[in-house]
C-alpha cells in the first residue's frame, strides 16, 4: 500500500484518563473513562473518537460511491451516525461493536441499500474492522 497520509497522535497521562495531542496541534484535549464504565466522564473517550472517525469516513465513502456511479443527487441531505459499543469479550479483554445508521432521504430503499453496501466495501474503517468486530449497517431512505 502506498501511504498518502499518516495521522500522528500522542497519548499521555493515565490511558483513558489522560490527554491526547496530534502532531499538528489540531487535537489537544483530555480523555476520560465514561461514567457508564465507572469513570468520571466529562470529556471525550476513545469510543467517541472512533465513532467520529468511522462516521466521517463512511459518509465520505458513500459520497464517493455516488459520485462514481453518477448518482450524487441520491446522497443530498445524507447523514451517517456511528455508535460504538464496548464491553467484555468473554476472553478476559474487551471488544467493540459498531452500528452505522445511514440516512439517505433522497434515495429509495433499494438504491440506499446498494449505496451503503458499496460504501461498506470501500470505506477504510470498514475494511480495517471487517472480520475483527461486528459492524451493523442500518439504512433509512
Amino acid at each position: 500500500m502506498q501511504v498518502l497520509y499518516t495521522a500522528e497522535v500522542n497519548a499521555t497521562g493515565d490511558g483513558r484518563n489522560g490527554h491526547v495531542t496530534s502532531s499538528d496541534g489540531i487535537l489537544d484535549f483530555d480523555v476520560r473513562t465514561p461514567k457508564e464504565m465507572g469513570g468520571a466522564g466529562a470529556a471525550t473517550n476513545p469510543e467517541q473518537l472512533f465513532a467520529a472517525g468511522y462516521a466521517a469516513c463512511f459518509h465520505s465513502a458513500l459520497r464517493s460511491v455516488a459520485r462514481r456511479q453518477n448518482t450524487l443527487p441520491l446522497v443530498e441531505g445524507s447523514e451517517v451516525q456511528a455508535r460504538v459499543g464496548i464491553g467484555p469479550n468473554g476472553a478476559g479483554g474487551f471488544g467493540l461493536e459498531v452500528w452505522l445508521t445511514v440516512s439517505l432521504p433522497a434515495a429509495d430503499a433499494d438504491a440506499a441499500q446498494q449505496l451503503a453496501d458499496t460504501a461498506h466495501q470501500v470505506c477504510p474503517y470498514s475494511n480495517a474492522t471487517r472480520g475483527n468486530i461486528a459492524v451493523h449497517i442500518e439504512v433509512a431512505a
